[in-house]
C-alpha cells in the first residue's frame, strides 16, 4: 500500500497544501441558516446504536436556526419534554427489532406527534416510520411494511422535491445518496418525497409526505440546504406557539 500511495500521490504536494493558509472565512451555522427563528421549539433528535448515521453540522443548524436540540435512544427512551419536531435519521434499526418494537409509549408519541409536529426520517428513519419492519410492529405513522432485502442499495441521487413539505418546496433540487438494505411498500397512496433516477433506471419516486411529515431512503446534508433547516424549525415553533 505504501508503494502504491508513494507511486501515485504527489506527497510533496500534499504536505505543502496541508502547509497552506486559507483565505477564506470558515463556515459558521449562523451565517449558513440565516435569521433566528422565535420560539426555541424542542427538536427531537433518535440517537444510540440504531439510529446513528447522522452529521454533526445537522444538529448545529438546527440550534443556529433556534431549535432546542435533544438527543434521546429509541431503545429505551421516550420523547423528550415539550417536543414540537422529531428527526429521526439513519442507522440499523432491523438489528434492533425487539427493542424498538417494544418501546411501545414512544412508538405510541411518535404517532401523536406526526398528526401536527413536523417529523423528518431518512433511510432507517423511514423503516422506523412504517406499520411494521419484518413483521415487528414500529410507529405505524406511515402505512406500510418494510422489509429486509438480499441486495444493497447504493448510489448519489439528483433529486428533485414532488411536493411542498416540512422540508422543501415543491421543485426543489438537492444531491443526496442511498445506502440501504431495507425495502417499504406502502398499503395505500402517498405523496413521494423525491423522484430521481438510478443508473441505467426509470425514475424512482422514493419516500412518502403526509402532514407535516417528511420521510424517505435519501441521505441528505443540511449543510448543503439549511433552508430546509430553517424551514423545519418554523414549522416546530408554530406547532410550539399552538400548544402554549
Amino acid at each position: 500500500m505504501t508503494t502504491l500511495i508513494a507511486r501515485h500521490v504527489d506527497l510533496a504536494a500534499v504536505v505543502a497544501l496541508a502547509g497552506s493558509r486559507v483565505q477564506a472565512l470558515p463556515w459558521t451555522p449562523e451565517d449558513a441558516v440565516g435569521e433566528r427563528i422565535p420560539g426555541a421549539p424542542v427538536v427531537a433528535m433518535a440517537a444510540g446504536r440504531a439510529f446513528s448515521f447522522g452529521y454533526a453540522e445537522h444538529a448545529e443548524l438546527l440550534r443556529a436556526a433556534g431549535a432546542q436540540v435533544v438527543e434521546f435512544d429509541p431503545l429505551g427512551q421516550g420523547l423528550p419534554a415539550q417536543t414540537s419536531a422529531l428527526v429521526l435519521p439513519g442507522g440499523f434499526p432491523e438489528q434492533y427489532l425487539t427493542e424498538l418494537s417494544a418501546n411501545a409509549e414512544l412508538r405510541a408519541q411518535i404517532r401523536e406527534l406526526a398528526r401536527q409536529g413536523p417529523v423528518q426520517a431518512e433511510c432507517g428513519g423511514l423503516a422506523y416510520l412504517m406499520t411494521d419492519l419484518d413483521g415487528h410492529p414500529m410507529c405505524g405513522v406511515l402505512a406500510g411494511s418494510a422489509r429486509f432485502t438480499a441486495r444493497l442499495t447504493l448510489g448519489y441521487r439528483e433529486a428533485v422535491a414532488v411536493a411542498e413539505s416540512s422540508l422543501y418546496r415543491a421543485g426543489e433540487r438537492v444531491t443526496g445518496h442511498e445506502f440501504h438494505r431495507t425495502a417499504v411498500e406502502f398499503s395505500g397512496h402517498c405523496e413521494p418525497a423525491w423522484v430521481f433516477r438510478r443508473a441505467g433506471a426509470e425514475a424512482v419516486r422514493d419516500g412518502a409526505i403526509r402532514a407535516a411529515v417528511h420521510a424517505s431512503y435519501l441521505h441528505t446534508h443540511a449543510a448543503a440546504q439549511p433552508r430546509s433547516v430553517a424551514r423545519f424549525v418554523s414549522h416546530a415553533a408554530a406547532v410550539t406557539k399552538i400548544a402554549r
